[in-house]
Order: C-alpha cells, then structure tokens, then sequence
C-alpha cells in the first residue's frame, strides 16, 4: 500500500533541489571553496547532463520517500502536516544522509570542512522539499 502523496508537490520538490544546489554551489556562495576541498577543477571537458540526470532521478525518489513517510506519520501523529513533513525530513537527513556522509568522509579521509558544507547543503535541500510538501499536502482521506 502507497501511501497518498501529492505528486505535484513532489515534482515541485524535485526541481527545488536544483535551485538549491545551483545557488549553493555558485561559486560566490560555497562553489569555491567546495571545488578547492573536493580538488574539483572545472574544464575538463566533461559534460554535466548524465550528473544533472542522475540528480533529477534520484531527488524525485528522496522527495517520493519523503512525501510518503510525511503522509504516515501525519496518520500516525495527527496533528499539522507541515509539521510532520519537516520533522520527518530532518530526522531522515539526520539518520541517514548526515549519518551516511559523515561515516564516508571519515573513512575516504576528506576534510571535516567538505563533509560540513555537503551534508548542511543536503540539509538545505531536504527542508525547502519538506516545506513544499508540507504546504502542499495531498487529499487525506
């Protein structure tokens, strides 16, 4: 059983992750300084249409996930939907995504600095998705 979601919410959430990364990693924001850390170097001649797929994919899942898990635990606690979205949301990035990053940085031995900066990106980007299916929530039966 797929619990209801509101997929235009989703979608909507998809592409908020986009602008958040671009506005994140500009490089008078933090791209940078993040190309520094993570020894990045622009012009390699390598396209970004593969990565920008990849990213579109998997932030459509994220979002899904979240707006799932949002709608259980809305059943589950009651309450303000916004609420359960944005709970929902930070404890998953906390469990999993800082969790997950931390524990490969650690082992990969790269700089606290660049697991700070991606892992509070990924912060960013999961409570601008939260919020968007918070206020968008879909027809609870």
């Amino acid at each position: 059983m797929v619990p209801e979601i509101n997929y235009w919410a989703v979608i909507l959430a998809t592409l908020s992750t986009m602008v958040v990364g671009t506005v994140w990693y500009t490089p008078k924001v933090f791209g940078d300084k993040w190309m520094k850390l993570a020894k990045v170097t622009l012009g390699s001649g390598a396209s970004a249409v593969v990565p920008i797929l990849v990213t579109l994919v998997v932030s459509f899942l994220s979002a899904w996930v979240l707006a799932g898990a949002t709608t259980i635990a809305h059943h589950f606690y009651q309450g303000s939907y916004l609420i359960a979205a944005l709970v929902t949301g930070i404890l998953l990035w906390a469990g999993f995504t800082a969790a997950r990053f931390i524990t490969h940085d650690a082992f990969e031995g790269r700089p606290s600095a660049l697991t700070i900066m991606n892992i509070a990106h990924e912060l960013v980007t999961v409570v601008v998705m939260a919020l968007i299916i918070g206020v968008w929530p879909p027809a609870l039966g």
